[in-house]
């Protein structure tokens, strides 16, 4: 094993809490005119349909929140609760990094020995911010943004790195984004599970000899040691 590539939200940072407390701040605001659950389904549905046309981030989520609101007011939603939406939006944008456990103290001991790099969908300047923010950007040998997480983004993306697909190991709290695809593309798929999961990015576990969950990353290091 050469290279250990690493999803960035909920993986490395806390990230989905933050989408969930904006969610309940969201149903506030639409108290008068749709009840939480069936508001959170309607922002689902939106947030499905748009994400070929947003891609995935904050960005997008505050879209679908507006198109939500419009929806649900039958377009009677008042200006005020538009820029409330806009504003929690930005607060999501401008929230400091809170690191997960074990992370910081696992990358320093695999940056001595592998290649390390981050895989993340999302905004551009956002992941970017995120990634130097986190102090953990010296770590890293690579970050790559990407619009999509598909077997042929990380066929293009691995045979760059040291040890190519087969040589490469995928670790991310996401079963449909982190590990099926980075399998399917020859790579090692590690999930490590999170307490907040978005329900896009649910998927069965593979049934296959490539593939490992660890509770936390504290358990990294001896996984990636032991494959050698």
């Amino acid at each position: 094993m050469r290279t250990v590539a690493f999803d960035a939200d909920d993986t490395l940072w806390h990230n989905e809490r933050f989408f969930k407390l904006t969610q309940a701040q969201f149903a506030d605001l639409l108290r008068d005119y749709a009840a939480p659950e069936a508001l959170d389904q309607r922002l689902m549905e939106a947030e499905r349909r748009n994400i070929g046309h947003y891609g995935f981030g904050v960005k997008g989520f505050t879209l679908s929140m507006i198109e939500t609101a419009l929806e649900v007011t039958e377009h009677r939603v008042p200006g005020s609760v538009i820029r409330e939406i806009m504003e929690v939006g930005r607060e999501m944008l401008a929230h400091p990094i809170e690191l997960l456990p074990h992370v910081e103290a696992t990358l320093t001991a695999l940056a001595e020995t592998h290649f390390l790099m981050v895989v993340t969908k999302g905004d551009l300047l956002h992941q970017e911010r995120k990634v130097a923010q986190s102090g953990l950007g010296e770590l890293f040998d690579a970050v790559e943004v990407v619009s999509d997480k598909t077997p042929e983004i990380y066929t293009r993306l691995f045979e760059q790195v040291p040890g190519g697909a087969r040589g490469t190991m995928m670790v991310g709290n996401s079963m449909k984004s982190d590990v099926r695809p980075a399998i399917l593309a020859g790579a090692w798929g590690v999930f490590v599970p999170h307490e907040h999961a978005w329900d896009f990015e649910s998927a069965e576990a593979p049934d296959h000899p490539r593939f490992a969950e660890i509770a936390d990353l504290s358990e990294l290091p001896p996984l990636v040691a032991g494959i050698g």
